[in-house]
């Protein structure tokens, strides 16, 4: 329930996959570049370098989950991905000095997806980079720089960089996206 949301109620509408329907990442297992055989080179990416250790995150695996929970020497680390906006972003997912974990709350805000904090529920916006309900409401996520870019560039500037795997634990067709068709849809969803 958004009850005393920073945004509007009516502003918010189901994504279509319930709570946790579509499965964030809670142990991302990672590849070195010579064992990413699955990525072209021409793969979109998000790409991060943080604490000196590089991590390409392949869209076609982005979404089918959003959210890779993740650590850089002892950081924690969200990574977010909206297909419906194609926003990826990527925070320091610790608020006040307690490192947080993050789900697919199943919402969006301005056909962008809202995040919910496992410790609390509260539900975050991407795109405001902030809580807008629950006992963090109005904390806000630290932005962190990231690369929108392909394999093949981040692979070339980042020859050491690890690769987010295939092998998540969840059966998906990373070959093909889920949203087949909805870029090039004229009618407005949300």
């Amino acid at each position: 329930e958004l009850g005393d949301a920073l945004i509007a109620e009516n502003e918010v509408h189901a994504g279509g996959p319930p709570k946790d329907g579509i499965p964030a990442l809670m142990t991302p297992e990672f590849l070195a570049v010579d064992q990413a055989s699955y990525l072209r080179d021409s793969d979109r990416i998000l790409g991060l370098e943080r604490n000196g250790i590089a991590k390409a995150y392949p869209i076609r695996i982005l979404v089918w989950h959003e959210i890779v929970n993740d650590h850089f020497d002892g950081l924690a680390t969200v990574i977010s991905y909206c297909p419906l906006c194609g926003t990826g972003m990527v925070f320091d997912a610790r608020i006040k000095g307690n490192a947080l974990t993050f789900g697919v709350s199943g919402l969006l805000y301005n056909s962008d997806m809202l995040l919910y904090d496992h410790q609390t529920e509260s539900l975050w916006s991407q795109i405001l980079m902030q809580a807008v309900s629950g006992e963090h409401k109005g904390n806000k996520l630290a932005l962190l720089p990231l690369r929108h870019t392909t394999w093949g560039d981040w692979r070339a500037k980042n020859p050491q960089t690890l690769v987010l795997s295939s092998n998540t634990g969840y059966s998906r067709d990373y070959d093909r996206t889920p949203y087949m068709g909805y870029e090039q849809s004229p009618a407005l969803y949300f």
